[in-house]
């Protein structure tokens, strides 16, 4: 988790001061309160039907090598589908529809905290068998449910997911 060190505004050092009822990073020169925002996450239970799920391998931390739902932070400018869309087809070259809201996960890694946003989606046309892998993972692949890695995956919200879809909870 990174802290400020330097007024974004100005360079000054920053001091820690009270403001709006908790310690905060203050600019003692010109004022600015930094607020340590959260991150927002949004990822992807997908199936080809109700046999097989797709998961995807990360090829970066945190959890490098351990299998997860298509996954990612959502962007400044996005609404949560819209970065759903994108994540997924940066992942996996697919192009989905999101169908709902399964659940809001915490975040907590080295990197960020914040919450994870994970939605039911459908590929939009047909459903490919072998799924190309991009941008931050080196494989994708269907995984029936007694076929789940689950001693290889890599965040408690896909393994909650999972063991839900696993057991007929979800869709």
């Amino acid at each position: 988790m990174y802290d400020v060190k330097f007024c974004p505004q100005c360079g000054t050092r920053m001091e820690e001061r009270e403001a709006f009822g908790r310690l905060r990073p203050v600019c003692p020169n010109c004022g600015l309160i930094f607020f340590r925002d959260l991150k927002v996450a949004v990822g992807a239970l997908i199936t080809n039907g109700s046999n097989h799920v797709l998961l995807v391998r990360r090829a970066v931390r945190p959890e490098k090598g351990k299998w997860a739902l298509p996954a990612g932070y959502m962007e400044y400018e996005e609404e949560p589908i819209q970065a759903l869309k994108r994540e997924v087809a940066e992942e996996t070259g697919l192009d989905v529809d999101p169908l709902r809201v399964l659940d809001v996960f915490p975040l907590h890694n080295p990197y960020a905290r914040g919450v994870v946003i994970v939605y039911e989606a459908r590929v939009r046309g047909p459903v490919p068998d072998v799924v190309n892998p991009e941008d931050d993972v080196d494989e994708a692949r269907w995984f029936a449910r007694e076929e789940i890695p689950w001693e290889e995956l890599a965040f408690e919200s896909t393994r909650t997911i999972l063991r839900r879809w696993s057991e007929n909870l979800v869709s």
